[in-house]
C-alpha cells in the first residue's frame, strides 16, 4: 500500500516482503527485531528475550543500556531504516517502543514488510495513523498486540464478565479516569549540546526539527504535543481497555472536551472528555466519560462512592460497578450483599507477550490486537483533537472526518518534516 501511495522518504528502502507467512513458525523460535530497548523497551525485551532477538535497534545508548551486552548476538543499530534493509530476511517479528511519534514509522514499515508486529501504546501519534496501521496488519494478515500489559489480569476478566451477564443491567453511562497532574512540564532552557550518547536527529524522526534539550528527553516528551499525547495517551489505552472490552465498544459518533486553555506546545494537567457511542447489538448506546484529574470525577462524589486513584463507574439500570485494575465492587452494597458472580467465561491468559508469540505462530489473535485495539487507541486520540481544536463535533469514523469541524483535521491526521513525509 505504502509503495503505491509513493512514501518519500521510506518507500526507497523498503524491499518485497520477504517474513515468512503468517503462523508457519509453530515450534521454532521467532526472529525478533526489537525497536526501543530503554523503559518501556526494556521490558518488552525482556518479556520476549525467549525467542531469538536478532536485532537491536535504538537512539540513545545510555538508555539502551547493557542490552547489548546481555545479547551480544543481536545486530545494533540506531536507524531502524538501515536495520530492515540490511536484514530484512532474517526477522520475522517486531516490537516498536520507541516514543508515540515515532512509532508510525517503524511499525507500519514492518507491516508492509510482512512481519508480525507488537506495539506500544498508545498505537500512533494521530487518528490517521491509527488507522493505517489498523488496516494494513488485516490486509498483510499477520500477528499484532498493543501494549496493554493489563488486558491479562484477572480481575480484569471478572469485570467484563460481570458488565457482559448484566449484573447491574443495562449500562448507559460509564466513567474512567486517572489521576493526578502530571503536564505542562518547564519550557527549555539554554542551548545544551547534544548528549555524545544520544542521535538527537534520529530521535526526532518524522518531528519538526528543534534543537535538543532535556525538557524533551529521556522521558517528559510525553507531554509535548509533537511527541506524546499526554495523560490521556499514556494511560487512556490501559484504563478504557476495561470499558471498551465489557461493553463491546468500537467507534464514538460524537466527542466533546473540556480543560484549561489549550497550549499549543505542551498537554494539561487536567482533562474531562465525553464519547457518545451507538446501540451494539443488544447494548443500548452509552456515554463513555474520561478524565484526567487529580482529585477525581464528581460523579463519585454525587453517588458517595471512594476515591479510586484510578479507576471506572458503570451505571447501570440496575446498580453500579466500581472498579480499577486489581479490584472491584457493586453498589448499592445492601443491594448485593448475597449476590452471586456468574461463572466465568473468559479464559485466563497465557501470558500477554506469549500471546502475540503464539499468536506469530499461528495461534488464536492477541487478545489486544489491532482490530480491537486500533478502534480503542483511535478513541484516546479523539479526546485529544476535540480539546486542542476547541469544538465538540460528530464523528464520521468509515471517512476519519469531524463532521462540520475542519479544524480538527490538524489534530487527527499527521505531518512529517521533509525527508519522513507521506504521501495518503
Amino acid at each position: 500500500m505504502l509503495r503505491n501511495t509513493a512514501m518519500a522518504g521510506i518507500g526507497a528502502w523498503i524491499a518485497g516482503s520477504t517474513s515468512a507467512s503468517y503462523g508457519s513458525l509453530p515450534s521454532e523460535k521467532l526472529n525478533i527485531a526489537c525497536i526501543g530497548i530503554g523503559g518501556r523497551g526494556r521490558a518488552n525485551l525482556n518479556s520476549l528475550a525467549n525467542q531469538n532477538i536478532v536485532a537491536l535497534c535504538d537512539v540513545d545508548d545510555s538508555r539502551a543500556g547493557n542490552a547489548y551486552a546481555k545479547l551480544p548476538r543481536a545486530k545494533k543499530f540506531y536507524d531502524f531504516r538501515k536495520m530492515f534493509d540490511s536484514m530484512s530476511k532474517d526477522i520475522d517479528a517486531v516490537s516498536v517502543s520507541t516514543p508515540d511519534h515515532a512509532h508510525f514509522h517503524p511499525a507500519v514499515t514492518a507491516l508492509e514488510l510482512g512481519k508480525h508486529l507488537y506495539c506500544e501504546k498508545p498505537l500512533a501519534h494521530s487518528v490517521e495513523e491509527v488507522r493505517i496501521m489498523t488496516d494494513l496488519a488485516r490486509k498483510q494478515k499477520v500477528a499484532t498486540q498493543l501494549g496493554v500489559q493489563r488486558h491479562t489480569i484477572g480481575n480484569v476478566h471478572r469485570v467484563v464478565e460481570l458488565i457482559r451477564k448484566k449484573a447491574i443491567g443495562e449500562v448507559r453511562e460509564c466513567h474512567s479516569w486517572v489521576g493526578g497532574s502530571r503536564g505542562m512540564p518547564g519550557m527549555p532552557k539554554g542551548n545544551p549540546p547534544v548528549p555524545e550518547h544520544l542521535k538527537w536527529d534520529l530521535w526526532l524522526g518524522p518531528a519538526r526539527s528543534r534543537p535538543y534539550s532535556p525538557a524533551y528527553a529521556p522521558y517528559n516528551w510525553r507531554f509535548w504535543w509533537d511527541f506524546g499525547t499526554g495523560e490521556t495517551g499514556n494511560w487512556g489505552c490501559h484504563i478504557l481497555d476495561i470499558p471498551y472490552w465489557a461493553l463491546e465498544l468500537k467507534h464514538p459518533v460524537r466527542v466533546e472536551a473540556s480543560g484549561p486553555e489549550v497550549d499549543a506546545d505542551r498537554t494539561p494537567k487536567s482533562l474531562k472528555t465525553r464519547f457518545q457511542f451507538p446501540a451494539r447489538g443488544n447494548n443500548p448506546p452509552v456515554s463513555l466519560h474520561w478524565y484526567h484529574s487529580k482529585s477525581g470525577p464528581e460523579v463519585l462524589k454525587k453517588h458517595k462512592l471512594p476515591h479510586f486513584g484510578s479507576g471506572t463507574l458503570f451505571i447501570g439500570s440496575e446498580g453500579m460497578l466500581l472498579c480499577d485494575i486489581g479490584k472491584r465492587k457493586l453498589y448499592p452494597e445492601e443491594k448485593f450483599k448475597d449476590f452471586k458472580a456468574p461463572d466465568k467465561f473468559l479464559a485466563d491468559s497465557p501470558g500477554f507477550h506469549k500471546e502475540w508469540i503464539l499468536a506469530c505462530k499461528g495461534g488464536a489473535p492477541a487478545t489486544c490486537n489491532f482490530d480491537y485495539s486500533g478502534p480503542m487507541t483511535e478513541t484516546v486520540l479523539l479526546g485529544n483533537a476535540a480539546y486542542r481544536c476547541g469544538k465538540s463535533f460528530d464523528w464520521k469514523p468509515e471517512k476519519i472526518e469531524a463532521v462540520g469541524t475542519p479544524e480538527a483535521r490538524a489534530y487527527t491526521h499527521s505531518t512529517f518534516r521533509k525527508g519522513w513525509e507521506v504521501s495518503l
